[in-house]
């Protein structure tokens, strides 16, 4: 890790339907979801996003990428974006995705790279409604 990413923290990323920059430059984030449950595979989503927070410095290249369940086959690539956090400062940076197929249920993984470097994943469930049952380990209705 270079001392120039040491200085970067990515303090949450974030999954949803939409993001829209308000007044204020205040984000709004639509649908935000943490697992994908389905009546029928394989499912296309419309419209994804995935929102992270950067805190720290410097100016970097970052990029999203979903793999498979089993990690070898990229699902979707986003383009690398530029960004810079000012000293003490924060960015929010934005990837959208459109028409991305989930070919079939399982744990998928959303990577962000930072300059090129995997920088951290997070996991993303596709879940079968028919196969799943009613009672899904993990999941819950409740909203906190």
């Amino acid at each position: 890790m270079s001392t120039q990413q040491s200085k970067l923290e990515l303090t949450y990323t974030i999954f949803c339907d939409d993001v829209r920059l308000e007044v204020g430059n205040k984000l709004s984030l639509m649908g935000v979801f943490q697992n994908i449950m389905v009546q029928q595979l394989p499912v296309s989503l419309i419209k994804f996003a995935v929102v992270n927070h950067w805190t720290g410095e410097g100016v970097h290249l970052s990029e999203v990428r979903i793999l498979s369940p089993d990690r070898k086959q990229p699902i979707v690539v986003s383009q690398p974006t530029q960004f810079e956090v000012a000293a003490g400062g924060f960015a929010d940076n934005v990837h959208f995705f459109v028409n991305v197929v989930f070919p079939e249920p399982g744990q998928y993984w959303v990577q962000t790279l930072l300059d090129s470097s995997l920088f951290g994943e997070q996991s993303l469930t596709v879940i079968d409604a028919r196969t799943a049952g009613a009672n899904v380990q993990g999941m819950t209705e409740a909203v906190n």
